[in-house]
């Protein structure tokens, strides 16, 4: 058990994955290894290691557990929802599987901004809210499950309706100047750009 015992390591892979040729995201390669594998290398600070995903079967030689979306068809709220709703801790720290570049530094600012009055911690960068690398209380789950199953709120409307805490962009640059943390690949001009490549084709590179 790592640092954060109370914390569940969540990565959030989704549906089917239509776009980019079809292949998961989370199977995307730098550097030769997925996306996902430099995601699973923070796991050791964390009380467990959760895949969101409606499809996981792609993932499957990775041994994780894992669980779907229960309020169907709702996108990203829908999957950070069924990691709150799954988690066995206290709090989850919810990331993209399409985030190859996240750093510990990054995740340690947001776990240590956490406390007692607060239920969600957040970057804000260029003004918007970053929610695929924020870190959540687990009893979450069942406020937002409500409004799901009546709505389609997005994951910063729904942040907006909790107690949650904003970070300033300059409390992630001080530990990321770049900000390649919040990095999501999801077009293949993304892939060029940083140096991603499917799996199997040789010439991902560093950026």
């Amino acid at each position: 058990m790592g640092p954060y015992p109370d914390v569940t390591w969540a990565v959030i892979a989704g549906g089917q994955a239509r776009r980019l040729s079809g292949v998961p995201k989370g199977l995307l390669e730098f550097e030769g290894r997925p996306v996902l594998e430099w995601l699973l290398a923070l796991s050791p600070l964390f009380a467990e290691t959760l895949l969101v995903a409606n499809f996981p079967e792609p993932y499957a030689r990775f041994g994780l557990r894992a669980v779907a979306d229960r309020v169907p068809g709702k996108g990203a709220p829908g999957g950070v929802h069924a990691a709150l709703s799954a988690a066995h801790t206290e709090w989850v720290m919810a990331v993209a599987c399409d985030m190859p570049f996240v750093a510990p530094a990054a995740v340690r600012v947001l776990l240590e901004a956490r406390s007692p009055e607060v239920d969600a911690v957040a970057f804000t960068v260029d003004g918007r809210v970053e929610p695929l690398l924020a870190v959540y209380r687990a009893s979450l789950a069942a406020p937002w499950g409500e409004v799901l199953t009546h709505g389609n709120p997005s994951l910063r409307g729904l942040l907006a309706q909790c107690r949650a805490r904003l970070l300033p962009e300059e409390a992630l640059r001080a530990v990321d100047p770049v900000l390649r943390s919040r990095v999501s690949v999801n077009t293949p001009e993304d892939l060029a750009r940083w140096g991603l490549t499917e799996p199997g084709v040789p010439g991902a590179g560093k950026r």
